[in-house]
């Protein structure tokens, strides 16, 4: 990791410690997608009509966002997260944006708040395992 990548880091987790600026990303992760994850289960209808969605598709990704959350929620609570899960969040970070995006392009009509929505939360999860990845990165070296 570069000079430059470190001190980003350092300044976005608010901490020179590896350990902890892993922690507050996943945490932020699982805030960020707690929060939508329930908004999904509690207004289905009003925000699958708001984004072109059907409220049934919102309603299982709602539970999965949810589960997810409270998985990546207890893996930020350790002291020291161990490597292999913190790579799975990662993983499954990319994932999520990349079929986010596949699915707008071929199987979703959304509005276009929905298509805003749908590119602006693939972006931030893709940011979320960007800043994981690194966090990571850092606390091996």
């Amino acid at each position: 990791m570069s000079a430059t990548q470190s001190a980003t880091l350092t300044a976005l987790a608010r901490t020179a410690e590896p350990h902890s600026a892993l922690r507050r990303f996943l945490a932020l992760d699982a805030l960020v997608t707690g929060a939508n994850g329930v908004a999904y289960l509690a207004a289905s209808g009003p925000l699958g009509r708001l984004l072109g969605v059907d409220s049934t598709l919102l309603l299982p990704l709602g539970l999965v966002l949810t589960v997810y959350a409270v998985a990546v929620g207890l893996l930020a609570s350790r002291a020291r997260p161990a490597a292999l899960p913190v790579k799975a969040v990662v993983e499954v970070n990319l994932a999520w944006s990349a079929l986010s995006l596949v699915a707008l392009a071929l199987w979703l009509s959304p509005t276009a708040t929905g298509a805003v929505w749908t590119v602006l939360q693939a972006g931030t999860v893709a940011g979320f395992a960007a800043l994981q990845h690194l966090a990571l990165k850092a606390r091996q070296t």
